[in-house]
């Protein structure tokens, strides 16, 4: 054996959300996986969050692919912006299964991104990419054509597993390729990147196929219109509902755009089976009686914009929400996404409807593995290494506890951080230096590096307010020429009489005549000293921080 084999996660570790790894052997580069994160409540105004991939970009030429698991948007959505921002056609070839594949030109359309060389790469073959052989194993998900990922160079196989649960009774396709796992084992599995997303949840998860029943019986219960909220690419689910909404006389309107592409790629795939004149459409879901109906929407994660957190604060321009309606949540929420969520059930439980979760009735199922399943993945692939992915740092020091307990030694498991390498030679695997690594946000259409300064003024509009000061001042001797005008918005505790105003305008008169007797004749050191003393004047008053923009005029 010869050479150095390099796993550097750019995302995904420490973490939910925003999966990307570099695998790097002789100076070539496969990249697993290309996903986002969504922000969370303190990120202002930021829409989506990105890993940080200036490592690709400084090393763009030593590309030779990237490999997508499967579907979901914390192992695709990066997709479009990072091919945007390196060159559609700088990255020689994109794998994924044939629905990944299909979810993936849909985004990259559109981004108008229409040159990147999409291909299917079916479970058991193989593809070559510089000095590594590519290999997708059937695992089983909560979205049809997910898979692991076996990377063979000179010196082994690293397998990433991706997300997956070893689900014996799969609603679409067959169980988890196990045989093909083992057979990596009795190889000698050099490195396994394990899935830990439920490593702390102990036993068997549930499986897929137990879903559809329930939801049958709760359909059943249900006397007014049922709205069911899961992902929108969880293909089987949405199949499941339909099933359900066929079974009790219902027709079905699908609700939010990702949900109708993704249903309609689910069709044209054969992955989803919806019978002629049974969905209608939204702008038609009045004309049809309540007990008629089932509506399939976003929002399952109390996302900002999506379809069911509009309904629930009467912001949808099609679906309105009233007494008597059932809403159904076929998803429990990703960790971070819990205040979201209860906020949006608690809107719907004052609009008069009546709400179902998980909690309440089985009708959701993980599609990552328990305790169990990890501890089964491990047995099977026997690795060498082992390194847990996919999860904060309290589920991967479960996973890597798990490792221990089927005989994986402790100086052989390795939990990073987002940049920091491991690094496998012939001498055996040790850390590296580490790398750039952190968080891009898009903002808007714009991608980049917010800084900290804006996320933290956005922080402190959206808390304290905002203070703006106009100053009209004599270009002769600084002396304030007109009183000055304030301008207050979102500033908690200004009394309507407006007294606190007239101090504040006091407290810049203050500031002008001293920076006149110190004959200050320096714009930018007036509205310095100008921001200084009223900053200070409010905190003292108010105990409070807006922000204060002081504008001087010169006349």
């Amino acid at each position: 054996m010869s050479g150095r084999l390099r796993v550097l996660p750019l995302g995904g570790v420490g973490e939910i959300g925003k999966n990307m790894t570099v695998v790097e052997y002789d100076g070539r580069i496969v990249v697993i996986d290309c996903g986002l994160r969504f922000p969370t409540a303190d990120m202002m105004g930021i829409d989506l969050v990105l890993p940080d991939f200036t490592y690709l970009r400084e090393h763009v030429d030593a590309i030779e692919a990237i490999v997508i698991t499967h579907g979901h948007e914390d192992h695709l959505g990066a997709l479009p912006w990072v091919l945007r921002e390196l060159g559609q056609t700088s990255v020689p070839v994109v794998y994924g299964g044939q629905l990944t594949v299909a979810m993936a030109r849909s985004k990259l359309d559109e981004h108008k991104l229409r040159e990147v060389n999409l291909q299917v790469l079916p479970v058991g073959d193989t593809a070559q990419a510089g000095p590594f052989t590519i290999e997708r194993i059937h695992l089983t998900h909560s979205i049809p054509d997910a898979g692991g990922v076996a990377l063979t160079c000179p010196l082994g196989t690293v397998l990433f597993t991706g997300d997956y649960k070893f689900d014996q009774t799969p609603v679409g396709g067959p169980p988890a390729d196990m045989a093909r796992l083992a057979e990596l084992g009795r190889e000698r599995l050099l490195l396994l990147c394990g899935d830990s997303t439920n490593a702390d949840r102990p036993g068997v998860s549930d499986s897929e196929s137990v879903v559809g029943p329930n939801l049958e019986r709760v359909f059943h219960h249900c006397k007014g219109r049922i709205v069911v909220t899961c992902f929108a690419s969880n293909i089987h689910r949405v199949q499941q509902v339909v099933d359900a909404a066929i079974a009790n006389d219902r027709k079905v309107s699908l609700v939010g755009r990702s949900m109708r592409k993704n249903v309609n790629i689910g069709r044209s795939l054969g992955h989803i089976s919806v019978p002629d004149g049974l969905l209608v459409q939204p702008r038609e879901v009045d004309q049809f009686p309540d007990e008629r109906l089932v509506i399939i929407s976003t929002g399952s994660q109390g996302e900002p914009l999506s379809a069911l957190r509009r309904m629930a604060y009467r912001d949808h321009p099609q679906v309105e929400l009233k007494r008597g309606d059932t809403v159904v949540f076929s998803a429990t929420p990703i960790p971070g996404n819990e205040r979201a969520v209860n906020e949006t059930i608690d809107r719907l439980y004052h609009i008069g409807c009546d709400v179902v979760t998980a909690r309440d009735a089985p009708i959701h199922a993980s599609g990552h593995g328990y305790a169990e399943e990890l501890k089964m993945m491990l047995n099977l692939t026997r690795p060498r290494y082992f390194m847990p992915v996919h999860g904060d740092f309290k589920r991967m020091k479960l996973h890597a506890e798990l490792a221990q307990a089927v005989g994986i030694p402790g100086d052989a498991i390795f939990r990073l951080e987002n940049g920091t390498p491991l690094e496998i030679d012939g001498d055996g695997a040790r850390l590296g230096d580490p790398e750039t690594a952190g968080l891009v946000f898009v903002d808007g259409v714009d991608i980049g590096d917010v800084a900290d300064v804006a996320l933290r003024d956005r922080r402190m509009l959206s808390a304290d307010g905002i203070l703006i000061i106009v100053a009209t001042i004599s270009e002769q001797d600084g002396s304030s020429v007109v009183a000055p005008e304030v301008l207050a918005r979102g500033v908690p505790f200004l009394d309507d009489d407006g007294q606190v105003v007239d101090e504040v305008r006091d407290a810049v008169e203050d500031s002008l005549d001293r920076a006149a007797e110190q004959r200050v004749t320096e714009i930018d050191v007036i509205e310095e000293m100008l921001h200084d003393d009223v900053a200070a004047f409010l905190y003292n008053k108010l105990r409070r921080r807006p922000m204060v923009l002081p504008v001087v005029v010169e006349v």
